[in-house]
């Protein structure tokens, strides 16, 4: 079996962390930080402070994963209680129907409990719309930071 050399493994890891940033719920700068590691840690190549700085990017990565739904919903008007049912309604979702699930479970809990909560339809539908900017936000930030991994990575190595 032939040997596979770790920058391959490298990339080809921080790509699925580039693609596992466009779904809810998966931890895309964990992947990207995964392979990051491994380089390292198979060629002592990358140096300490290359590698820390790759790691925080991927520790904010992941934050803006768990975060991004929570924060927007918060940001929007939603109460803690709303943000937990949403979290929960999204877990659940993401498993039953994929990241549209998550995304639908997002938004229908955050429209239904803002309604129940304020009894005001205009309300509601504006603290899901703000939820869901914010979550499209968030995918957006965890793709650029696992892009800038990957790009961090090719510069470090070939400079």
């Amino acid at each position: 079996m032939l040997p596979i050399d770790p920058v391959v493994v490298t990339v080809i890891l921080l790509l699925a962390g580039i693609i596992m940033s466009f779904v809810p719920l998966i931890p895309g700068g964990a992947v990207s930080t995964l392979g990051i590691t491994y380089y390292w840690m198979a060629t002592g190549e990358l140096g300490t402070i290359a590698f820390l700085g790759f790691a925080i990017l991927g520790v904010l990565t992941v934050a803006f994963d768990l975060l991004g739904s929570a924060i927007s919903a918060r940001v929007g008007g939603a109460s803690i209680r709303t943000t937990v049912v949403a979290a929960v309604a999204a877990i659940g979702l993401l498993f039953v129907f994929g990241p549209l699930g998550a995304l639908l479970g997002v938004v229908g809990s955050v429209f239904v409990s803002e309604y129940l909560r304020h009894g005001d339809v205009r309300r509601g539908l504006r603290t899901a719309a703000v939820t869901v900017v914010g979550m499209l936000a968030s995918t957006a930030m965890q793709v650029l930071l696992t892009v800038s991994m990957l790009l961090g990575f090719l510069l470090v190595l070939w400079l």
